[in-house]
């Protein structure tokens, strides 16, 4: 027999409902006979009539159907291609309310996945711009439905399908202006064999328009992501390339990246220069930065280097110390902490982002940093084993967090504390949690917002060894 609860909502049915949470993924929460309900595009305070599409064990999905009465929270969508492109999540709501929102979901994290209370939880600090504050997009080719023109943009929600956007308010302006460069070249006749490539046939040319610029330097890096690097497509690019260096001074490397290959990944692992310099720069919380197609590069770097700021605090460096740098990328923390601690090691498991961070130390003049690329549970429980003991230790792990191994690395080590920076609050909690059962304090939280109008939302914590 099904629940009462599942039989007592059906789907197309209309419901009343009134929106009291939200989700990471921006969809208003609310009850209704016992179930929750996930609607879209909605704000706590909002009273909805809602109509049910999809019905689960205990929950259910709906769409709007009418606001009888607005939360306080809502604002005008300041984007054409919201509710469209799946990339902003929170632009129906005001600024304030994104940070109070993201705040919530940071410390709910805590307190119901890990168990945890901090001893001080430190105010959110929101991004101090809005508009163009990322460094970095990646942009998929294909054909505009309306014109039937060459066109670029970003995928739907859950989806491949295209929805073209050119003036994306998370990019810098200049963005918008190459790709209206480059789709005006390939709709004529002189780059008519450059074609958007088909995910499902396999056929055409031209897969991501991919573009970096360096926040501080202005720097542009153009890449094009092709399917082949045949000679006569080669050519063509680098001419498309020349144009768009000719058309927009701030560029000043065109790479061309080959991925043959029928994947979602974006690029491949051959990659040539086709007009101007290899790389461009940078600098990132004083440290100059040199960057490839395939350099890790925090994409909000204002917000990266507040962040950075707020975790050297945090860890209280003293000269004579050790840190321990895991998951350490190109260096970009361990190198800004450099100054303050006697010595720094970096452990990063992809050997290009170790030559970037050996680079980065050598050009700004940093002679007491190391980098070791490898697994950095593996090392660390090396270090571990042969009796290294940093003072502090810093953990920046991809979203899946630490695994076991290095945790426990960590715990053998018996640094007397961990700060620890990280991309999902799930995750992190969960971590902080274990290194919390095994003798270590939840000193300090923070929430810090990176991708403003996005689900995404960063953390930073403090944990200190106990006193035994």
């Amino acid at each position: 027999m099904r629940p009462a609860a599942e039989t007592a909502v059906r789907k197309n049915q209309l419901i009343p409902l009134h929106i009291t949470g939200m989700t990471a993924e921006g969809n208003g929460v609310g009850h209704f006979c016992g179930l929750a309900v996930f609607v879209p595009q909605t704000a706590p305070g909002d009273e909805l009539t809602v109509r049910i599409v999809k019905v689960q064990r205990s929950l259910a999905y709906g769409i709007i159907e009418e606001i009888r009465t607005p939360s306080p929270d809502r604002v005008k969508a300041d984007c054409p291609a919201f509710q469209k492109c799946g990339g902003c999540v929170f632009r129906h709501i005001s600024y304030e309310a994104e940070c109070r929102i993201k705040a919530q979901l940071v410390t709910d994290a805590f307190t119901r996945i890990g168990h945890l209370a901090p001893k001080e939880t430190l105010p959110i600090f929101g991004a101090e711009t809005l508009k163009g504050c990322r460094n970095k997009a990646q942009y998929p080719c294909g054909i505009s439905p309306e014109t039937g023109r060459p066109c670029f943009g970003f995928y739907a929600p859950r989806s491949h399908r295209l929805i073209p956007v050119t003036d994306c308010l998370l990019q810098p302006l200049v963005f918008g202006e190459i790709l209206r460069c480059c789709e005006n070249a390939l709709a004529s006749p002189e780059f008519a064999g450059i074609t958007p490539y088909d995910e499902q046939t396999g056929k055409g040319v031209l897969r991501h328009l991919y573009l970096r610029r360096g926040y501080h330097s202005g720097e542009i890096m153009v890449c094009f992501v092709a399917a082949s690097d045949r000679p006569e497509i080669a050519e063509k690019l680098r001419q498309l390339g020349s144009m768009l260096m000719q058309a927009q001074p701030e560029i000043r490397s065109v790479m061309l990246n080959v991925n043959e290959k029928q994947t979602n990944v974006i690029l491949g692992k051959k990659t040539h220069c086709l007009c101007g310099a290899e790389r461009i720069a940078d600098t990132l919380c004083g440290v100059p930065v040199s960057l490839s197609p395939q350099s890790f590069y925090q994409v909000n770097t204002a917000q990266a280097e507040r962040l950075f700021a707020e975790a050297k605090r945090l860890a209280h460096p003293q000269k004579h110390e050790l840190l321990l740098d895991l998951y350490c990328g190109a260096g970009a923390i361990g190198l800004s902490m450099a100054d303050a601690f006697g010595r720094v090691i970096g452990v990063e498991i992809v050997r290009e982002a170790i030559g970037d961070a050996k680079a980065n130390a050598m050009r700004a003049g940093i002679g007491n940093a190391e980098f070791h690329a490898g697994d950095a549970g593996e090392i660390a429980a090396k270090f571990a084993a042969d009796g290294t003991r940093p003072d502090c230790i810093v953990l920046d792990p991809p979203r899946k967090g630490c695994d076991t191994v290095t945790l426990d690395a960590c715990l053998q080590m018996a640094p007397s504390r961990i700060v620890m920076i990280s991309c999902n609050p799930a995750t992190a909690a969960r971590d902080a949690a274990y290194l919390c059962a095994h003798g270590f304090s939840l000193d300090v939280l923070r929430t810090a917002d990176f991708f403003p109008r996005t689900g995404h939302v960063e953390c930073v914590v403090l944990m200190s060894r106990d006193k035994e």
